[in-house]
């Protein structure tokens, strides 16, 4: 019976469950493993990059309260119950907005923001996903006023022999609270009803932008870069890159890498990690782990190789690149530039709509007097735990 009883211990010791991930948020992003899959379609219901939607009824409403201003998109919250109306000044450069809140159905509520923040970069003005938080990338203006003082209009007068009648009351000017400016691009959040605006970064001297919402509201996710290294990339007529960083409701940030991205970061679903690429290579960091992890996803060779796969199908019958080896066994000279294959580009965006699926789209990116892309072609990780994990 003794020996009975201690076999049943060994065995019931050696066969315990170990650490098998109930789910993909459970495996640490050091962990995971891939699958590569070249060439395939654009993921379902992909949204648009450059959609402008303008509800007609907050149009109408806004040409009587602005006929001198410029309505230029309408961002509706997730629950369908507010918008907000992004609109240019007279008085302010093309590219900066002001944000006003309606109902949706085009009823004004109130001004988000004072006269002295200019908001920038429309596709970073996002809801929370449960409607509760307003976040955009805002500074100072270059039409900065002091804070709004009472605006005093023409009052009649009114008879003496008429005491009982109404007297009018001077209108005053939208009071806002006294609020942190900044000279560089930072990010404000505020409530719902568009009250408690404040800053969430406020690290002069940086540029914000691309932030995205989690899942969960738990956090945001943007890009951030100096304004000499900005610059620089404007000259060559690049797209801007940035330092990815967390940045929690409270503001505290957490920079998840020191190398420039080149793709707006974008959330696993389950809000548990966050991907950007660097030219052919991704990046997935940890978002919601008391030990953050983070991975690299080495893609260059692969896409090197689906292009030209790519190339020889559009064109058939077209020369092979001067540096193929003639015969078998010749060692390969160099990669150059002009050896590429045409249809070989870095990673432009990253689209994450389950978490084993994280769609990746290669294109040629040029900025000059508008953004132009070309070259545009869409491809598939899928994403699993390590066999590591699952021993």
């Amino acid at each position: 019976m003794l020996l009975l009883l201690c076999a049943m211990a060994c065995r019931s010791s050696s066969d315990s469950p170990g650490v098998r991930p109930r789910q993909l948020r459970d495996v640490p992003a050091r962990r995971l493993a891939f699958n590569f899959q070249a060439d395939i379609q654009p993921p379902a219901n992909l949204a648009a990059e450059d959609l402008k939607t303008i509800i007609p009824a907050i149009q109408q409403s806004f040409d009587q309260r602005h006929p001198d201003y410029a309505l230029v998109r309408t961002i509706v919250s997730p629950d369908n119950q507010r918008a907000l109306a992004l609109y240019n000044t007279t008085d302010e450069p093309s590219q900066t907005f002001r944000i006003d809140l309606y109902s949706a159905d085009g009823n004004f509520l109130r001004d988000v923001t004072p006269p002295e923040l200019a908001v920038v970069f429309q596709d970073s003005v996002a809801w929370s996903a449960d409607s509760s938080f307003i976040a955009f990338v805002g500074r100072r203006s270059t039409q900065a006023e002091p804070s709004p003082t009472p605006i005093e209009t023409f009052t009649p007068a009114v008879p003496s022999a008429s005491p009982d009648l109404p007297v009018p009351v001077p209108t005053v000017a939208p009071a806002f609270a006294p609020l942190a400016i900044f000279s560089t691009e930072q990010i404000y959040l505020c409530n719902r009803d568009g009250y408690d605006l404040k800053p969430l970064t406020t690290r002069d001297g940086l540029i914000y932008f691309a932030l995205s919402w989690a899942p969960d509201t738990h956090a945001l996710v943007a890009l951030a870069c100096r304004e000499s290294e900005w610059q620089a990339r404007e000259r060559e007529f690049k797209t801007p890159a940035g330092r990815p960083r967390l940045i929690s409701l409270d503001g505290e940030e957490r920079l998840l890498d020191d190398q420039l991205a080149e793709a707006p970061p974008v959330w696993s679903p389950d809000s548990s990690k966050v991907a950007t690429a660097f030219g052919a290579t991704i990046g997935i960091y940890d978002a919601a782990s008391k030990a953050p992890t983070q991975a690299r996803i080495e893609l260059r060779e692969r896409l090197l190789s689906a292009s030209a796969t790519f190339d020889e199908k559009s064109a058939p019958g077209k020369s092979k690149p001067a540096d193929s080896p003639s015969k078998a066994g010749a060692t390969p000279a160099p990669a150059t530039a002009a050896a590429l294959p045409v249809s070989f580009n870095p990673i432009a965006r990253l689209e994450w709509p389950a978490p084993d699926k994280l769609y990746v789209e290669t294109a040629y990116i040029s900025v000059r007097s508008e953004l132009i892309k070309t070259f545009s072609r869409w491809h598939l990780l899928i994403l699993s735990p390590q066999a590591a994990v699952l021993k």
